[in-house]
């Protein structure tokens, strides 16, 4: 067994001994370990005090936990705490947790863990939770690190120029698998994709997903940067919107509160945008990005698991349809998407 693979840190034991021996913990210290649920792609662990401060471990996978075979490199995890880094510097005061120590050599960093309590801004839009007020953070956080990247772009561009992570991510899971799988969507599928390397505009997370962000106190704290590079921001746009509407889809009885949520995300990611030099191309861009990942979300190799057999039937046609006659932009996107549903 390799050095890099003989630390396993959801073995408590292990983990601890580790700490230990790396300075990170004194031998007295009584700290409580619980694996955290929910990643495909890392091992993630909670090493708690007792007075409720904690660290939330990191290690990234080969191969991902998913039904397909999914592989990337855990080199990664070196990408993650260089944005958290950078990330701290642009975004909102407070959105972004801390990084406490990496280490490359095991594929692992330690970053400060949200107090408690807080809440998955996923678990809570699913739950019929949909506050006017997250969504509009949503919107502005996403277009705080999208201008801070542009206004920064003679660092970042180097420092995030490297795209391999975001194309065994996110390019070929998502869109090229699936032009594969749905050949009716292969030319609009291949361009989006083409589009997307093409452009090199600001720092762009490439995980911008409820999923990834808690709220606590009212605020929103986004986690998961592997994927961060210097490329096209209307992927985020793209990936974010896509949650947004796939949940309205799944869940008739908030369809309004949830196409609400979507309208206060874009309308205030572009109040917070400003006046940067891409922002007039960014409504058709989103609007091919949103329709790339919702066909993505239901044919690629990371489907929405909440979506039903017949919702991602559904979806698939849908999209479909809006490819060949695409909406001029979001707001359009949002009410053609949900009314032929």
């Amino acid at each position: 067994m390799s050095h890099v693979d003989s630390l396993d840190i959801e073995n408590p034991s292990q983990l601890l001994a580790y700490l230990r021996s790396h300075g990170h913990l004194s031998a007295g210290d009584p700290v409580t370990v619980r694996t955290l649920a929910g990643g495909v792609s890392n091992k993630t662990v909670l090493v708690e005090w007792p007075d409720g401060h904690g660290w939330v471990l990191k290690q990234a996978l080969a191969k991902l936990r998913v039904a397909v075979d999914w592989f990337s490199d855990p080199a990664r995890i070196e990408r993650e705490a260089m944005g958290l880094r950078w990330l701290e510097q642009i975004a909102p005061p407070g959105t972004i947790t801390p990084l406490v120590f990496e280490d490359p050599a095991h594929h692992l960093l330690a970053m400060e863990a949200v107090p408690r309590p807080h809440e998955n801004y996923k678990t809570l839009l699913l739950a019929g939770h949909v506050e006017p007020s997250h969504a509009r953070q949503f919107g502005r956080l996403l277009a705080a690190i999208h201008r801070g990247g542009w206004e920064k772009q003679s660092q970042l561009a180097p420092i995030f120029d490297d795209r391999s992570f975001f194309q065994s991510l996110r390019l070929e899971p998502y869109y090229q698998y699936t032009a594969q799988q749905v050949p009716e969507s292969a030319d609009f599928m291949n361009r989006l994709i083409q589009r997307t390397q093409s452009r090199r505009l600001s720092l762009v997370h490439g995980d911008y997903s409820p999923k990834n962000v808690l709220v606590r106190q009212g605020g929103l704290i986004l986690l998961d940067h592997e994927v961060i590079h210097f490329g096209d921001p209307s992927f985020d746009l793209g990936f974010a919107m896509t949650h947004l509407l796939s949940k309205a889809h799944h869940l008739p009885m908030y369809r309004p509160a949830l196409l609400m949520a979507a309208e206060n995300f874009w309308t205030d990611y572009l109040d917070g945008l400003g006046d940067v030099p891409f922002a007039p191309d960014l409504p058709s861009q989103a609007v091919e990005q949103t329709l790339g990942c919702l066909l993505a979300r239901v044919a690629g190799r990371s489907p929405l698991e909440y979506l039903t057999a017949e919702q991602r039937h559904r979806q698939r046609i849908r999209v479909l349809e809006l490819m060949n006659n695409p909406p001029a932009d979001p707001p359009e996107l949002f009410g053609r998407f949900i009314q032929e549903l």
